[in-house]
């Protein structure tokens, strides 16, 4: 039963190629920072209209939801795509007016979520299925563009900086019970798969150095700001001794604003930084160091320092009884010795808070050349990016939501929460 609704779940996939590969290059020849996802949104909505799959629209400003409907059932399986890019001056696909391109591949899920959408609606399988299928388009994983985002979270439009952040505390999860996303896995040209991969959360940091400015050829007169910076960042630095490898402390800051004009003492130098590390506690604890550096420094020189903490994104913890249902789909696109299992992503997602709630996976997926976020990244195998991460995710929803869901019944069974929705809305509230 189970393999003849996947062969026509993947027979429509394939009658749809074309258009599959056609979302995912559009996608790519629009790239746009989170928030500010329009194009790549319209070409969400305009599909699940093509698709006859009513949407929601919009979810945290640009976010689509779009739902298919199985026989009555507990289960709603929810298929994530990100639909924002990053910043990558000289990206071959990179936009010539603000230098944003899909330098992480966020592209490729859109195409896989709505080829695995095209695949279960034009099928007709959903009427075999005993529960819901999401197809959600969300915004703003990367978490980056701060000062556009404070000036959003000023005017009450958003306020959490994180897409699915905003949609959880926003309830635009509240009727899903699971998640499945596919990443690009970069450096990886050929077809391999990495399942069970850990990430590192971490917590966002801006400073405000606040000097005297004074005229450069006369600096006695002034409080240096860009020295003050140039001091907290030595503290961060010799503190590193501090942390435990199992931790996995990572502090990476950038100087956003180094100065006003070069004849004059620096009176106002801005800095950014995320603190990750494995565990919470951890990344507390350097946060704690952190400021206690940035004070210090401020000190040393007579300066000022304003520091503002924000929540950001919680460790990835992955249901491995879904990933066990992900694999045993993947099998048929990816060899059993490109097949991985465990180890760590070490960058950061969104999609750990929302793991904190509900069964979701993240696995990494390869057809992808050069490394994340650089101009040299680029699908080098299209038909492992688009046409076979939308198989699997397809083939994966029918076996959840076949023989009255029993599959999905399980994952929600072994699945403990690490907090209620409650309790993450106050730790978001609290960081």
């Amino acid at each position: 039963m189970h393999n003849t609704l996947k062969d026509r779940v993947c027979a429509a996939i394939d009658d749809y190629r074309q258009e599959i590969f056609s979302w995912g290059e559009a996608a790519l020849s629009t790239p746009e920072l989170g928030y500010k996802e329009e194009r790549t949104s319209q070409l969400a909505r305009e599909t699940f209209g093509y698709l006859n799959i009513p949407y929601i629209y919009p979810l945290a400003l640009t976010g689509v939801k779009g739902t298919l409907r199985g026989k009555q059932g507990k289960q709603n399986v929810c298929i994530i795509g990100e639909l924002d890019a990053v910043p990558c001056y000289g990206h071959p696909y990179a936009d010539s007016a603000t230098g944003v391109a899909h330098a992480c591949g966020h592209n490729a899920q859109i195409a896989a979520m709505l080829g695995a959408a095209c695949g279960l609606s034009k099928s007709g399988v959903m009427a075999d299925l005993w529960g819901d299928v999401t197809f959600f388009a969300v915004p703003a994983e990367e978490y980056i563009d701060i000062p556009y985002r404070q000036r959003l979270r000023e005017t009450g439009a958003i306020h959490w900086f994180g897409g699915k952040q905003q949609l959880i505390a926003d309830g635009a999860f509240n009727d899903v019970s699971m998640a499945l996303i596919i990443h690009s896995k970069a450096e990886a040209p050929e077809a391999q798969l990495h399942l069970m991969n850990e990430s590192l959360g971490f917590m966002f940091k801006g400073v405000r150095f606040l000097g005297k400015e004074a005229h450069g050829s006369e600096p006695e007169k002034g409080i240096n700001a860009l020295n003050t910076a140039m001091l907290a960042l030595m503290g961060i630095h010799t503190n590193r001794e501090t942390f435990r490898d199992e931790d996995k402390i990572r502090i990476h800051p950038i100087v956003t604003n180094g100065g006003e004009v070069v004849n004059s003492v620096p009176s106002l130098v801005e800095m950014q930084m995320y603190i990750r590390g494995k565990r919470a506690a951890a990344i507390s604890d350097a946060a704690r160091k952190v400021d206690c550096v940035v004070k210090g420094a401020a000190l040393m020189v007579g300066a000022r320092a304003e520091i503002e903490t924000d929540t950001g994104y919680l460790p990835l913890c992955q249901s491995e009884p879904l990933s066990r249902i992900f694999e045993e789909n993947a099998r048929v696109f990816i060899p059993p010795d490109k097949i991985h299992h465990g180890g760590d992503m070490t960058g950061s997602t969104d999609m750990g808070d929302l793991s904190c709630l509900i069964p979701c996976i993240h696995p990494l997926l390869g057809g992808f050349t050069g490394a994340a976020h650089s101009r040299e990244f680029r699908i080098t195998d299209p038909e492992i990016a688009y046409i076979a991460s939308a198989k699997m995710l397809a083939m994966t929803v029918v076996d959840l939501l076949a023989d009255r869901a029993a599959a999905g019944e399980r994952v929600q069974k072994d699945f403990a929460a690490r907090m209620s929705k409650e309790e993450y809305l106050q730790y978001l509230n609290l960081n």
